[in-house]
């Protein structure tokens, strides 16, 4: 299966040096660029891309609003957006992720983590680069708990999905999972996936902030 991307940047040779980089892959193809948001999401409703790479700064629109129209639209469930960014994580990032986005990436990543982040976030199955995601979690970490608003949320979730979902939002992969909860992969997998059908998440992404938020993982000690 070839993934369908769409690239939305300000920058022509940004635009330009993600789909050379693309290219490359016989399984990616840059389905369409955008120059600003307002295209974006344009551009993503017409082609519906598997994954939409949306710049931070955008004129128009920033990538924050148009990842909350992206996500928020029924229609484009199946079109995961990433963040890429030249900027450390801030409160935008945490934002862009709360929105719905499924990760983010930094400019200065290899050809090859490109190509690999593309196809992770296709297939929903984790976060993104594991130096960027190790700074999400510190920063998510950081964080006082708000479990009042997700009390609800919890309770729909069984003991071992509960488990889970901390696990994930410690960073874990499934297969790490397993080895972890002594359970197969598939099994992992099935949890992951229940929990993200009753909380509403699109991906990985968005478990990880609800552990956080929720107080399912807090912060380690001094």
């Amino acid at each position: 299966m070839v993934i369908r991307v769409v690239v939305a940047d300000d920058q022509a040779l940004v635009r330009e040096g993600f789909r050379a980089m693309l290219d490359r892959a016989d399984d990616i193809e840059v389905v369409g660029e955008a120059a600003d948001g307002e295209e974006a999401v344009s551009l993503i409703r017409r082609t519906r891309p598997d994954v939409a790479l949306l710049d931070v700064r955008m004129p128009r629109l920033d990538g924050l609003a148009a990842t909350e129209r992206v996500c928020g639209d029924p229609g484009l469930s199946g079109t995961k957006v990433v963040i890429i960014t030249t900027y450390e994580l801030d409160d935008y990032i945490y934002a862009a992720l709360r929105a719905g986005a499924s990760g983010f990436l930094l400019k200065d990543l290899d050809p090859d983590d490109l190509r690999r982040a593309i196809r992770t976030a296709a297939a929903g199955e984790a976060l993104l680069a594991p130096r960027v995601t190790r700074r999400l979690i510190a920063q998510f970490a950081a964080r006082p708990p708000r479990p009042a608003g997700h009390r609800a949320r919890l309770d729909t979730l069984t003991e071992r999905e509960r488990e889970v979902v901390a696990l994930v939002g410690t960073g874990l992969t499934n297969t790490e999972i397993a080895r972890r909860l002594f359970i197969s992969p598939a099994t992992a997998k099935t949890h992951v996936a229940r929990a993200m059908t009753k909380l509403g998440a699109r991906d990985r992404a968005q478990l990880v902030v609800f552990a956080y938020e929720s107080g399912l993982v807090t912060a380690p000690g001094p």
